[in-house]
């Protein structure tokens, strides 16, 4: 009975970190979107959308590979709240500055400037929150989870674009960034009321499977309950001892190449279709979200039957 207790309270507190998560992802896509679409038409300029992409991606990738380190070392909580906080400040001063830009180059070189930042603040948010889904759920649970934080970050990212769409299309970009700051509010009061059970997985190992231990001692490498913390290691070792296990289990290398490789050939096209559909159909905000909402509808359907079938 106790057990059931202690597993039916990881779930409430999983659900509503969910929750905090998707609230502030909402916004963070929304005022994405809405930057790089402004570009797209604004410009129509290849060389453009390219260094927006680029400054929205290439500093959150960079970043993530010490983030990861970062999230085991240093309280989880804590760092997505720092990392929400900050790109919301970031958003805002941004807000408060464009005002007074002299021209759109200036203000175009300040929305890059902005996506920089939010993109670094990502890159640490990203792998905490990601490491934390394990540290709040029942492992035997963990899949189904998941699949259900698939989904609702595929829904959040189908609403997205056509909140962005609608706000654009009636309002200025000042008000669609201001929806930024506005959830990312919420997103932190709702987090701060979920409690973390120290920087691990201590709470959830209550509820390990043999089978992780197995895969544990298979490979020779620590899994999240087998983590020794305080173990002197300093980030480099860290850094190495996280690249080292990844390579060495054949199904978790495998998975890793081919997202990579799907990545490389499916994502720039992606990032190009607001720009084919603004030169091919004109500049109207409408085209831009049917495009993105058929790409986000199919990601909806595919986490959706993730965490149906668990």
């Amino acid at each position: 009975m106790y057990a059931k207790d202690q597993k039916n309270r990881l779930i409430r507190r999983g659900i509503l970190f969910l929750v905090s998560q998707s609230i502030t992802l909402f916004g963070s896509t929304l005022t994405q979107m809405a930057v790089v679409w402004y570009v797209t038409l604004s410009t129509s300029s290849g060389a453009w959308t390219a260094a927006f992409s680029i400054c929205s991606y290439l500093p959150q990738f960079l970043i993530s590979i010490p983030g990861g380190v970062w999230a085991d070392r240093f309280p989880r909580k804590y760092l997505i709240i720092s990392a929400d906080l900050f790109t919301a400040l970031i958003t805002l001063t941004m807000i408060i500055l464009m005002p007074s830009l002299p021209n759109r180059q200036a203000l175009l070189a300040g929305l890059l400037i902005m996506s920089v930042f939010r993109s670094l603040f990502a890159g640490i948010q990203t792998p905490a929150v990601n490491a934390s889904i394990p540290q709040l759920v029942p492992p035997d649970s963990l899949l189904r989870f998941n699949g259900i934080n698939a989904g609702i970050q595929s829904l959040v990212q189908f609403a997205a674009p056509a909140a962005a769409g609608a706000i654009l299309s009636l309002g200025t970009l000042r008000t669609t960034l201001l929806i930024d700051v506005l959830t990312a509010i919420p997103g932190v009061l709702l987090l701060s009321a979920v409690p973390f059970s120290g920087r691990g997985s201590r709470l959830s190992c209550l509820f390990e499977s043999p089978g992780a231990s197995r895969l544990s001692e298979n490979t020779g490498s620590s899994l999240p309950c087998h983590r020794k913390r305080g173990s002197g290691q300093d980030f480099s070792s860290s850094l190495k001892a996280g690249v080292a296990y990844a390579f060495s289990h054949r199904s978790v290398r495998r998975l890793l190449i081919l997202y990579g490789c799907f990545v490389f050939l499916c994502v720039p096209a992606g990032f190009l279709s607001g720009l084919l559909v603004s030169r091919v159909y004109g500049d109207t905000y409408g085209y831009l979200t049917a495009a993105e909402l058929a790409g986000f509808a199919g990601m909806t359907a595919g986490g959706a039957l993730m965490g149906t079938l668990g």
